[in-house]
């Protein structure tokens, strides 16, 4: 992307420019497009990917920072057919994670942590929510490294989070062992097309000087929910067998429809017994 694309990629994910930043040259700009541009991508191309490119996106993103220097976080790289497939049919709703040519899954991982300090005869004194947030975290760090990773080189992607709706028969899949868990999929692949920018929230609802302030959050909201609408307007409305249907759906409506119903409500119970202690 041209250096001079920064504003247009940021005035298309919030609807306004920003104030000039002199202090960056041509390179910085244009790698900061890059970021400002990206898409999610569900269509790929008839083009594999070489094993050689998938582990060097993933050894690439390794880089990610970590809490504590821990290093929670994991890779699976799904190439086993009859796994994939698997994996597809506990998602049925999502046909990319069968059909694009390379899918990975995310995972925490607060087993290693804990065997090392068997390995070093010390004991594990953190056996709290804080060792599963740390293992979380660090995943979610890793699956953003590893979209910009992929973008980097070309690829489209598509992270893929409601594995965790089906986290037990996930673990199955992939024998993930007790205290490694998935954080989230992702599908990768050679894009079909450009894709679309998504418009984000105006920075003034979620960029706060000094101290947080949501007063002003309904009418934000509602302003954002009409300048979203005028670019990415929604093709169908969430659930209307429960809901019915409104003049005006937009984000909150739809953002506020799905959380209106329960959701990996097991999710808690699942971590617990794959042995983390959340109090």
């Amino acid at each position: 992307m041209p250096q001079d694309d920064l504003d247009e990629a940021l005035e298309a994910r919030f609807g306004r420019t920003l104030p000039a930043a002199d202090d960056l040259d041509a390179a910085a700009r244009a790698r900061l497009a890059e970021i400002a541009a990206r898409r999610s991508h569900r269509a790929f191309a008839e083009r594999a990917l070489s094993p050689g490119l998938v582990r060097l996106l993933v050894a690439t993103a390794l880089a990610a920072p970590s809490k504590s220097d821990l290093q929670q976080a994991d890779v699976v790289i799904v190439e086993d057919r009859a796994r994939r497939d698997a994996l597809a049919d506990l998602v049925p709703t999502m046909p990319w994670v069968r059909t694009a040519p390379a899918f990975l899954v995310v995972c925490g991982n607060g087993r290693r942590i804990r065997r090392i300090g068997e390995m070093r005869d010390h004991p594990f004194a953190n056996d709290h929510l804080d060792a599963f947030f740390n293992a979380a975290v660090d995943g979610g760090i890793l699956l953003a490294f590893l979209v910009r990773a992929a973008e980097a080189a070309g690829l489209g992607c598509c992270p893929v989070s409601v594995l965790r709706n089906r986290a037990e028969e996930t673990s199955a899949v992939l024998a993930l062992p007790d205290l490694v868990f998935p954080v989230a999929g992702l599908a990768l692949g050679w894009p079909a097309a450009e894709g679309a920018i998504s418009p984000r929230l105006d920075l003034d609802t979620v960029m706060h000087p000094d101290r947080f302030d949501d007063a002003a959050l309904e009418a934000e909201i509602a302003a954002y929910d009409r300048r979203r609408h005028a670019v990415q307007p929604y093709r169908r409305q969430r659930r209307t067998d429960i809901f019915g249907e409104v003049g005006d759906y937009g984000w909150s409506e739809e953002k506020a429809r799905h959380y209106a119903l329960s959701e990996r409500a097991d999710f808690g119970a699942y971590v617990r017994a794959r042995g983390f202690r959340l109090d």
